[in-house]
């Protein structure tokens, strides 16, 4: 996986499998190859292990009450998952790696989504990192919109919450004056 310089690429893998927990190995490598990960080892149970709790604990970041408590569990995440960076060609150009040669799959994406995280927070904002805003979703999406004021995982929820906002004033049968901006006195 190429990282952008914004962490996209990492932070999205992560809010994809955070959202869809693979249930199987095969399942994992697809969709880690999918992203773009060249997945070098063979990938077992114990990845999906390590995942899981790489996922947990990124939920948690995800979840926290402030930015304070968010970089101080980035930190930690980021603490357990030493590898140190290298620069590599093996996908047709020069790109960094977050991870040792040989190490199983669960242990680099612990890096991977750990730097990744670490970047796309330092260089967009430690605000863009949440779950969605309609009430019973509770998937977690990274914002990399120009504004950083993402609210929705996806349009799907948005059209959602828009229709719900519209049945809601034509609930209160279309008064203006319960809404003042859509009042047409001056």
């Amino acid at each position: 996986m190429h990282i952008n310089p914004y962490g996209a690429d990492p932070v999205n893998l992560a809010a994809d499998l955070a959202n869809r927990r693979p249930s199987t190995a095969a399942e994992l490598a697809e969709r880690c190859g999918a992203a773009g990960l060249v997945v070098q080892t063979a990938v077992g149970a114990a990845d999906l292990d390590r995942l899981a709790t790489t996922l947990d604990a990124w939920e948690k970041i995800v979840d926290a009450s402030d930015e304070h408590e968010r970089a101080a569990r980035l930190n930690r995440m980021l603490a357990g998952a030493a590898a140190y960076p290298r620069l590599t060609d093996h996908a047709g150009g020069w790109h960094l790696h977050y991870r040792d040669d040989g190490r199983p799959l669960g242990e680099v994406l612990t890096a991977l989504i750990a730097v990744g995280t670490a970047m796309h927070l330092s260089g967009r904002g430690m605000h863009r990192l949440r779950r969605c805003a309609v009430t019973g979703c509770a998937a977690v999406f990274a914002d990399t919109s120009r504004t950083g004021r993402q609210r929705y995982c996806a349009i799907r929820c948005a059209n959602r919450d828009a229709v719900r906002r519209h049945r809601s004033r034509a609930s209160t049968g279309g008064d203006r004056s319960a809404h003042p901006h859509l009042s047409t006195k001056r």
